[in-house]
């Protein structure tokens, strides 16, 4: 219990600190958007994990920790300063858009069983999750490609780099820990894809 509300705690106060030194950036220069934008997904998902359902199992390896605190964390690390535009604002915006929606999406389908760390809190099949196992990832990968596309640079490309791999290593260890349940086994045989549709 204690670790639960201490991390809890923690993820409340780093996202706190973050979204202050992202509005003061876009109030320098309201006109980006996809700064705004990054602040709403990232409360947004740091939000739900604080009401989130203790479940019953969850892997607690050292691996799957730094996998998961360094996937959902990522955005401490984030150039904030306007980095090299490879497409409009708008563009991105457009992007960001459409991948919080869909996690949106993702999240209601969902409901309470949103963690941070691997975990069974139970198998879902409705909703986004007809279509690829992991749909919240997607919606991350969309909403992280816009932001990346108005605000590249050097700096961000390594943190979004690293992040869609540690992305990667945590759908994987979240895989192995469902994999126990017959019913998720069963859930896989007919949803093949886990978070890019066609792709992987």
């Amino acid at each position: 219990m204690l670790f639960e509300v201490t991390a809890r705690v923690c993820a409340a106060v780093m996202m706190g600190i973050f979204s202050y030194a992202a509005i003061l950036h876009w109030l320098a220069d309201p006109g980006r958007v996809t700064l705004l934008l990054l602040v709403v997904t990232q409360c947004f998902t740091v939000g739900l994990s604080l009401f989130a359902r203790v479940p019953v199992r969850r892997d607690l390896t050292p691996f799957a920790y730094i996998c998961s605190m360094g996937a959902t964390y990522y955005f401490l690390a984030v150039q904030l300063r306007p980095g090299f535009q490879i497409v409009p604002e708008v563009v991105g915006a457009a992007f960001q858009v459409a991948g919080i929606s869909w996690q949106l999406f993702a999240k209601a389908s969902l409901r309470r069983s949103f963690g941070i760390l691997p975990a069974n809190r139970g198998v879902v099949s409705t909703g986004a999750y007809r279509f690829v196992r992991h749909p919240m990832y997607l919606g991350y990968f969309v909403e992280d490609i816009g932001f990346l596309l108005s605000n590249f640079g050097i700096q961000n490309l390594l943190v979004f780099g690293s992040q869609f791999a540690l992305q990667a290593c945590r759908i994987a260890r979240e895989e192995r820990l469902l994999s126990d349940d017959a019913l998720y086994r069963a859930y896989r045989m007919n949803v093949r894809y886990r978070a890019l549709p066609g792709l992987y």
